[in-house]
């Protein structure tokens, strides 16, 4: 087994209300940012051991899928390193 930290990245999906980000972004303009748009995410670091980067991408999927993500309204990214 090898050590790895899989990074899942949940973020609404387009369309969705996002009032956190809305008001994020109101008051970056207000400060002169020019911004096209600003999505919120949560960001979860899992430190997983697994057999390689594909089987620890999956086990990550998984966690996605079952509890960090509601794929009716959010979309997520997974990313691995080894540790």
């Amino acid at each position: 087994m090898t050590a790895y930290t899989a990074v899942v990245t949940v973020r609404l999906k387009h369309g969705v209300l996002d009032p956190e980000a809305e008001r994020t972004q109101e008051a970056l303009e207000r400060l002169g940012f020019e911004l096209a748009d600003l999505r919120s995410a949560d960001r979860f670091e899992v430190d997983l051991d697994a057999e390689d980067a594909d089987a620890a991408a999956d086990r990550a999927e998984e966690m996605a899928e079952r509890l960090l993500a509601n794929p009716t309204i959010h979309d997520y990214t997974v990313e691995v390193d080894q540790r």
